[in-house]
């Protein structure tokens, strides 16, 4: 039968292999044209590759998390099998494919054997080979009750449960509600009284348990799972082990005053129209556009391997953003050149587009400084690690109310520490410590935001 090799193309510039992140065919499937069989990954984004043919797959190159070489087999797929009844009939057998299904089928009679090919080095050959093959379920026959004189049929009996068997035992309503909701059989609870009271079940909770009784929904121990560490999972695992393993953090944290960045929002929000509502992150990245020119050395990329700190002119931002595939970093292009709503915009676009999975390799890369947050669960201060080989990454944490001075009065006051991590090979603790009070004008002053 003609076979046809699917051969991993080449789907990123300078890629020497790939990851299998999932496949969407399995062996013996019948695939058509242009239809999906494979997600691949590698170091940008993650490619949906697409039959180019129609068929029926008999190889696979390898498991789900295994790295596949450009140019190397992917998938073989049968293109001229004969369909009956939607099943593909395989090739007629050889003679001496004949002769040992002969011998096999007289040694071990009642054995259905399934003739396979040549192995491959590639995972399986032919029609559902390496999967387990159905076997025939032994059932019991049903009784049925035997007839009784006059056609009538014997009654089962039915056997009592525990339930019904444990309503003999005496005790008040109350007792027995709260037997009910402990999961107490009352049968089992001991009494030196004629009937069973509410010091008998709190002697029972507390030595009951050598007996076996565990309460409702208590917690139990659950079974070890492995989990394969790929995809998106483990890129994130390599980036944060190299950031960790090379740069020298450290870590610098401030508190903010942002009680009236928050009513200007509010305003700004209340009229906005058709725009999309604003967050703190729009506001936040407008400050940090405003006071990088005072400290360039912050919005740099490091290359230590060529000894090289590059201090970029645009501000390319990285917005670290959730998904349910891991950690991802959409960056937003020349961020000082879009207003306040212009970013609320492309924050709300990257943000759709890494959650669906559909980020484009340009959308990923080259940033030159990242803003990380946990929104209403940013915690008291965090340590965030540098998205290398970027030198700074800036951490807003939650916003909480607080009694503060303001002269010699107490007042109630909006309150953020924002923490940033900086590469101390390349910044040092005064530069970054200045560059938060450069962020703090703008915040605790938001119409300096709008200013030329």
């Amino acid at each position: 039968m003609a076979r046809f090799t699917f051969k991993l193309p080449d789907i990123g510039e300078g890629i020497s292999e790939a990851e299998i992140v999932a496949w969407h065919v399995a062996i013996g499937d019948r695939v058509e044209e242009d239809s999906p069989i494979a997600d691949m990954m590698t170091d940008k984004a993650t490619v949906e590759m697409e039959s180019p043919v129609s068929g029926v797959v008999v190889e696979l190159a390898g498991e789900v998390g295994d790295q596949v070489s450009i140019g190397a087999a992917l998938v073989v797929i049968e293109t001229d099998a004969v369909e009956v009844a939607d099943e593909v009939v395989a090739a007629p057998l050889t003679a001496a494919q004949v002769e040992t299904a002969e011998q096999y089928e007289a040694e071990n009679p009642g054995v259905e054997e399934v003739a396979t090919e040549t192995p491959s080095p590639l995972r399986g050959e032919g029609r559902g080979e390496g999967q387990p093959q159905a076997e025939p379920l032994a059932t019991a026959p049903t009784p049925h009750p035997s007839p009784l004189p006059g056609g009538e049929r014997e009654q089962t009996q039915t056997a009592v449960s525990p339930t019904e068997q444990k309503a003999h035992a005496l005790a008040s309503p109350a007792v027995r509600a709260r037997a009910r909701d402990l999961g107490i059989d009352l049968a089992s609870v001991k009494t030196d009284s004629d009937r069973v009271r509410h010091a008998d079940l709190d002697a029972y909770l507390r030595y009951g348990a050598g007996e076996g009784y565990h309460p409702p929904h208590a917690s139990r121990a659950r079974e070890d799972q492995p989990i394969k560490v790929i995809g998106m999972r483990r890129r994130i695992a390599e980036n944060m082990a190299a950031s960790k393993r090379a740069i020298p953090h450290f870590t610098y944290v401030d508190e903010i005053d942002v009680t009236a960045l928050e009513a200007m929002r509010a305003d700004l929000n209340a009229n906005r129209g058709g725009r999309p509502k604003l967050t703190m992150l729009p506001l936040m990245i407008v400050a940090i556009c405003k006071t990088i020119p005072d400290f360039p050395m912050l919005n740099a990329r490091y290359d230590d391997e060529a000894g090289v700190v590059t201090r970029h002119g645009a501000i390319h931002l990285g917005m670290a953003a959730q998904t349910d595939a891991g950690l991802t970093v959409p960056v937003i292009r020349d961020a000082q050149d879009r207003n306040v709503w212009q970013l609320a915009t492309e924050i709300t676009r990257l943000a759709e587009a890494a959650r669906a999975g559909k980020l484009a390799p340009s959308e990923m890369g080259g940033g030159t400084i990242t803003v990380t947050s946990l929104g209403p669960l940013g915690g008291i201060a965090t340590t965030p690690v540098i998205n290398r080989p970027e030198v700074a990454i800036i951490g807003p944490n939650k916003i909480v109310e607080r009694p503060v001075f303001k002269g010699d009065e107490i007042v109630r006051a909006k309150l953020m520490n924002l923490s940033i991590s900086c590469d101390h090979r390349v910044v040092d603790g005064w530069d970054a410590a200045s560059f938060v009070q450069g962020l703090k004008k703008y915040l605790e002053t938001p119409v300096l935001l709008f200013a030329d």
